[in-house]
């Protein structure tokens, strides 16, 4: 990418938290995020261009919609700073993020401050569940289930299935790794989680949620937020002891239909289930003139374990239908072929849904800049994103390099 989008600094709050226990909302989480990413970024309010916010479902938990005046509500120095919210489900925080490139990249701002935010423990989990439901197509698909994600994906292993065969014990190693890596993690929201080891189909330990998913297979109700600022390379001249954590050299993003079994029926032919997820992940690679084999680690959305089994073939760790082969071979553990998720991903770090994809780029930033602690994976110099929303219907893929020197 040229001219160059570089991340100054990011921040994630601690996805265990529950804000609405703590009588908080979403002001009080939208000021932790900006004061404290600023304070990362060694930036004051007073220095930002331009601000886009993140958030898919602020209206449905807490009645609060227009959050992209939030920012400057908590923080004088963003009043008259032009913002805007974002919303495309689960990728809301990755799509918040390309409006910031594209006004960086016109030259109109020189820094950018993104901010995605969720609150999702406002409500008992099974109303959470249905809110979530919005966000597929509503009145044509899952209304026999009771938790409708969790079904929908249970389709895509189904689909799986029944194109190569599928072993549910590789997808309960996907979320052991999950919960494993999220223990290193401190903002992880399992991280003090018990869980069992190994996890088995136990229908006490590990209920059926929906199909053939259980307890385990499936990411959390999160409340949290994360927040970024990019920056120009204009911005760097005129800055020169402004140090960033990487930068931002691709990035990959496809909209298709909303109907999952849209999507399934249109790629009936083609030997990937979702043909366009790969085809974004390609354009981020692409873009960022790396192959998957130059990636040093990669944050994928495993919202369910199938979507992160569906991730490992799209991305051409193997081929189509063999994702197994790259877990048994222990690939995707931090110190093998292509760590997949070293902060617990969504299974095991939480996912507050407008915030993920942000979320995963400052982890990704973390990684190339050799400041990610505990699940550091070493010697990180290129690290991706894979953000869905929906059943995949948007797809999102950032590359992000080390800075040179």
């Amino acid at each position: 990418m040229d001219p160059g989008v570089w991340i100054l600094g990011g921040y994630q709050s601690d996805f265990a938290r529950n804000l609405t226990k703590e009588g908080l909302d979403f002001a009080d989480l939208t000021r932790e995020v900006v004061d404290a990413t600023l304070a990362v970024a060694k930036l004051d309010g007073a220095e930002i261009g331009v601000v886009h916010v993140g958030n898919a479902f602020g209206e449905m938990f807490a009645a609060q919609a227009h959050l992209g005046a939030m920012p400057a509500s908590v923080c004088e120095a963003l009043w008259d700073v032009p913002a805007s919210r974002h919303e495309a489900a689960c990728a809301s925080g990755s799509v918040a993020t390309l409006a910031a490139i594209a006004d960086l990249r016109s030259g109109n701002y020189d820094t950018a401050l993104i901010l995605g935010v969720e609150l999702e423990k406002t409500v008992p989990g099974d109303v959470a569940a249905q809110h979530l439901g919005a966000a597929a197509w509503t009145g044509h698909e899952g209304a026999e289930a009771k938790f409708l994600w969790p079904s929908m994906f249970a389709q895509v292993a189904d689909e799986y299935d029944r194109r190569y065969g599928l072993d549910d014990t590789h997808l309960r190693a996907i979320a052991e790794l999950s919960f494993a890596n999220a223990r290193r993690n401190p903002n992880a929201q399992t991280r003090d989680w018990t869980v069992p080891d190994p996890i088995s189909d136990d229908d006490a330990a590990n209920p059926v949620i929906e199909g053939r998913l259980r307890r385990f297979d499936c990411s959390q109700m999160t409340d949290g937020g994360a927040g970024l600022v990019l920056v120009t390379d204009r911005y760097l001249r005129e800055h020169p002891t402004a140090r960033p954590l990487g930068r931002i050299v691709g990035w990959g993003h496809r909209t298709v239909g909303l109907g999952l079994r849209q999507k399934l029926d249109r790629a009936a032919e083609n030997p990937y289930v979702l043909p366009h997820v790969r085809a974004a992940a390609l354009d981020a690679l692409g873009r960022a003139a790396v192959s998957v084999d130059e990636l040093d680690g990669i944050e994928v959305h495993d919202c369910f374990t199938p979507s992160e089994y569906l991730a490992i073939d799209h991305i051409g760790l193997t081929g189509p239908g063999e994702s197994w082969k790259a877990i048994e071979n222990g690939e995707l553990q931090i110190g093998g072929r292509l760590p997949v998720n070293p902060s617990g991903g969504l299974i095991g770090g939480g996912h507050p849904v407008g915030a993920s994809g942000i979320r995963m780029l400052v982890d990704a930033a973390k990684q190339v800049s050799g400041t990610a602690g505990d699940y550091q994976v070493e010697n990180a110099k290129t690290f991706a994103t894979l953000n869905f929303g929906g059943s995949t219907a948007t797809t999102v893929s950032f590359v992000v390099g080390a800075v040179a020197g």
